[in-house]
């Protein structure tokens, strides 16, 4: 069964952070979408020239990310990512960000990507090989916990239930 939570672990860089050593705000997303990019291709063995190299790709349509808590310089942080939903004409994907440990969060982030065809720039429906994949990954479990405010209450009672029951 495949992995719908794949996570891996990053150290903040010097240059990713503002005077006062937290992680640029901006450059959260470059992490995320980083690491998302990554557990594509280290979890599902997913090869993103063979779209490219077939004018296919996608764009990303919007963000919503919420800052719990800051990053800072040289912190080592855990990413999770998953895919909350496939359409023909959207991926709609989450990533957190959390301590090492990953019993803080950092920060959530939704993102909507949409399908085009590199050549012309113009939305494309995803192939049905691609969809026909895609929705083994789809984590709907999480998609219907709510938006990215009830999913920060969620996850944060889950986390402190989980430090307590360390604690006991």
């Amino acid at each position: 069964m495949l992995n719908k939570t794949p996570h891996s672990i990053y150290k903040i860089r010097f240059n990713d952070c503002d005077m006062f050593g937290h992680l640029n705000n901006a450059r959260y997303l470059d992490y995320m979408i980083n690491a998302r990019e990554d557990h594509l291709i280290t979890h599902y063995d997913f090869d993103f020239d063979k779209f490219y190299k077939n004018d296919f790709g996608w764009v990303i349509n919007s963000h919503e990310i919420i800052y719990v808590r800051p990053a800072i310089y040289n912190e080592i942080v855990s990413i999770q990512s998953t895919l909350l939903m496939v359409r023909e004409d959207l991926l709609f994907v989450e990533a957190l960000m959390m301590n090492e440990t990953r019993d803080q969060l950092k920060a959530i982030m939704r993102s909507k990507l949409v399908p085009i065809n590199l050549k012309t720039g113009r939305k494309e429906l995803h192939p049905t090989e691609l969809m026909e994949w895609a929705k083994q990954l789809e984590n709907t479990e999480i998609l219907t916990q709510g938006d990215l405010e009830t999913r920060i209450k969620l996850l944060m009672t889950e986390l402190k239930e989980k430090k307590n029951s360390v604690v006991q």
